[in-house]
């Protein structure tokens, strides 16, 4: 029986054995088959090479084989997996189910533009892979909500690509806070980029006339690209990088590095199970440009104990997570910590503090150890799919709040807005025949 099989019929949360084919041994053979988890990447772009280059630094994990809708990903995907291990075994697929398939993939790192990250877990939790999911949870909140109800109820490991969690400097920060160093926590603001930042640097709006239908090029599926997003014609600066602009495929900024300092900002307030009560803002959304998610945004959302959290754009506030007690204040950025007093930074936290979770390694590194060391053991991961939704929420709930110009109370138990039925309605967005959640 196969580990995906037994965790699935005997709903097993303890450690149990870890199996894979003898075929999952590295040139090196210095890993014994037996410990080895095999994994499929599915998306090889930015963010896909980066954790190839990251699992292929883990002797117990084997990349068995990769997934992208582009031809010339996926051949420097293979060949750069098969030359790490000295091998031709690592093979490339141009569709996600097909590699699915393979009973002998045990996890999956999913790195694909926002509005297919649903469908795609959702295919993999029900064939009983274990999930490293990136960041944000998903293209909206019922769909994130569907993630986590599998996740749950087929017991997969899941690991969001949240990776501040996995830093020693945002986790003493947010101990800083959990511990009351600075004092109650009275206030905070987290700061993100503006809009608009392509691969090539320019900020500018791509405007419809300036970007008209183009071939599709040679080795790119654009159809299964699309997917369960409404059709549109091709044009280069709809896809790959720059999908995040585009409010069918992605939240912009908002959701992008919002789904980053929002939850270290949800860390440090303890609020990893929960959300806000009401939320309002303003922001400037492109009316008549291919790219129409936020280039500029200023939201505040109010919790039930009369925190407060402000996000907004770089113009606004600078870049990074500023905690603000009656006592003094954190601020924190991936360039480092600051502190007043200053002499906080180098405070100690004690036996009786309150500790917060701790992967083993450091930076991303870490993040992706934390992963398989929890597919092991069965553990919980230190970016579980809860806390992916519940941060990813508010950068949703941030959106929704701007392009309705009104305020919104949200229920979080329930996750719904109140008394808002065309609000509700973008809580979720229809899919694209034949794909289904």
């Amino acid at each position: 029986m196969s580990r995906r099989a037994f965790i699935k019929n005997t709903a097993v949360t303890v450690a149990v054995p870890h199996i894979v084919s003898a075929s999952a041994l590295g040139k090196n053979g210095q890993t014994a088959a037996s410990n080895r988890i095999t994994m499929g990447l599915i998306g090889l772009g930015s963010m896909g090479m980066r954790h190839a280059d990251g699992f292929l630094q883990e002797t117990d994990c084997r990349i068995a084989a990769v997934c992208d809708v582009d031809a010339k990903r996926r051949l420097a995907g293979v060949q750069k997996i098969n030359r790490h291990y000295g091998s031709a075994d690592c093979a490339g697929y141009n569709d996600f189910r097909t590699l699915i398939a393979r009973d002998d993939i045990d996890t999956l790192c999913i790195s694909v533009p926002d509005h297919w990250h649903a469908v795609i877990a959702l295919a993999g939790i029900r064939a009983g892979k274990d999930i490293y999911g990136e960041k944000p949870l998903a293209l909206t909140i019922r769909e994130g909500r569907a993630i986590v109800e599998a996740v749950n109820r087929y017991k997969c490991v899941w690991q969001t690509g949240s990776w501040q969690r996995s830093t020693d400097h945002f986790r003493f920060a947010c101990e800083l806070v959990r511990n009351e160093r600075i004092g109650r926590l009275k206030k905070v603001e987290v700061g993100i980029g503006p809009g608009f930042k392509p691969a090539g640097g320019a900020e500018t709006v791509y405007r419809i006339d300036s970007q008209p239908q183009m071939p599709i090029p040679d080795g790119f599926d654009y159809e299964l690209w699309l997917g369960p997003a409404p059709w549109a014609p091709y044009t280069e600066n709809r896809c790959h990088w720059n999908f995040r602009w585009i409010l069918d495929y992605s939240g912009g900024q908002v959701t992008d590095w919002g789904a980053h300092h929002i939850d270290i900002a949800h860390w440090g307030m303890n609020c990893d199970d929960t959300g806000p009560v009401e939320v309002q803002g303003t922001g400037v959304f492109p009316q008549d440009g291919l790219w129409n998610a936020a280039v500029d945004y200023d939201f505040e959302c109010a919790y039930s104990d009369s925190l407060v959290m402000r996000v907004a754009s770089n113009n606004h506030l600078p870049q990074g997570v500023h905690f603000i007690g009656d006592t003094g204040w954190v601020h924190v950025t991936r360039a480092g910590l600051k502190t007043s007093p200053a002499n906080l930074r180098k405070t100690t936290i004690g036996p009786d503090d309150i500790h917060l979770p701790r992967p083993a390694g450091d930076h991303r590194q870490g993040h992706r150890r934390d992963f398989l060391d929890c597919v092991k053991t069965r553990g919980r991961t230190i970016s579980p799919v809860e806390v992916g939704q519940r941060s990813a929420t508010v950068a949703h709930l941030g959106n929704i709040a701007m392009i309705c110009g009104r305020k919104m109370r949200w229920d979080a138990e329930k996750e719904q807005i109140i008394g808002d039925p065309s609000a509700n309605r973008i809580l979720s967005c229809a899919l694209r025949s034949p794909w289904r959640l």
